[in-house]
């Protein structure tokens, strides 16, 4: 049987202060693929891609890739909001955020207010993935911060996200039928002050396909906990002016307590569970809502 040996390439030279004369230190980076040789004498420091059969470092055990989705401060600390991350199967969702924080130091300061999310659903920091998955790291949303309710959407889309202006009479007409006998809708719209400062204008960035689904669950549950009410809502994305709806939801129902209820309970869900942020621009500066929680 035929051994194939490791061959290493010289992919950057250095200077460097150096370690003790002579000594030669290996260690692994986690945010680049390849091995790194330190040789202290001269000071100069020498990395070094130590590379197998195949074309992977000797030694590696298979790599799966994993697409890496960052979002509103996250995003600007690490300079980008797609990244692609190879790591050694059975890796867990913790970590890939081993691996950002040591390539983005940044955004460390985030790690204790961010929720992890695998293929759209909220996930933990043990959960082991496997090749191909999405994995999105979530500051606090807009309004606070939380785990999203259990269930699954079903039936047609009733929520949406939208770079348009928004329509009341639009999104009313998905819930309005001859059984209604109480309509509410709420409104949020982009005021000219927050936080003792006149605010400029918005700006919303959302997780879209995860954003859509998990107001779609806040729809279930109105219809699970106030049988026979109809839950639709509507959330801009993009840049909002002073007096723009940022957010339509309507609630229809036999009754007008059911609806006023069913209302209430769907913007403060939302304002906890779906993954929106909002960057204000204010005359002291721009701030995303989660740096100030």
């Amino acid at each position: 049987m035929s051994v194939s040996r490791p061959r290493f390439d010289v992919t950057e030279v250095t200077e460097c202060d150096g370690d003790a004369a002579g000594s030669l230190n290996f260690r692994r980076s986690a945010c680049a693929a390849h091995s790194c040789a330190h040789l202290g004498t001269g000071g100069v420091r020498v990395e070094l891609s130590f590379w197998g059969e195949g074309g992977r470092l000797a030694g590696e055990m298979p790599l799966m890739k994993i697409t890496l989705k960052l979002f509103g401060s996250l995003r600007e600390a690490a300079g980008n909001s797609t990244l692609q991350v190879e790591l050694e199967e059975g890796a867990l969702v913790r970590d890939v955020w081993n691996w950002l924080a040591e390539c983005h130091p940044r955004v460390e300061r985030l790690g204790d207010r961010l929720a992890a999310s695998v293929n759209l659903e909220i996930g933990d920091l043990g959960d082991v993935l496997e090749d191909g998955d999405e994995v999105a790291f979530l500051p606090p949303v807009a309004g606070g911060d939380g785990s999203p309710p259990e269930g699954e959407a079903e039936g047609e889309k009733r929520c949406t996200l939208s770079e348009q202006a928004l329509s009341e009479q639009e999104v009313a007409q998905r819930v309005e039928g001859p059984d209604a006998g109480g309509i509410v809708s709420f409104i949020g719209r982009v005021r000219n002050h927050a936080r003792g400062q006149l605010i400029e204008y918005l700006e919303y960035e959302a997780y879209p396909e995860m954003a859509e689904r998990e107001m779609e669950k806040i729809a279930d549950e109105v219809a699970a906990k106030w049988p026979g009410t109809r839950l639709a809502i509507a959330h801009r994305v993009g840049h909002l002016e002073i007096g723009d709806a940022a957010v339509v939801i309507v609630a229809a129902s036999a009754h007008r307590g059911e609806a006023f209820e069913a209302c209430r309970f769907a913007i403060d869900t939302l304002k906890v569970t779906v993954p929106i942020w909002k960057r204000e621009v204010a005359t002291d500066g721009a701030y995303w809502v989660d740096d100030h929680a």
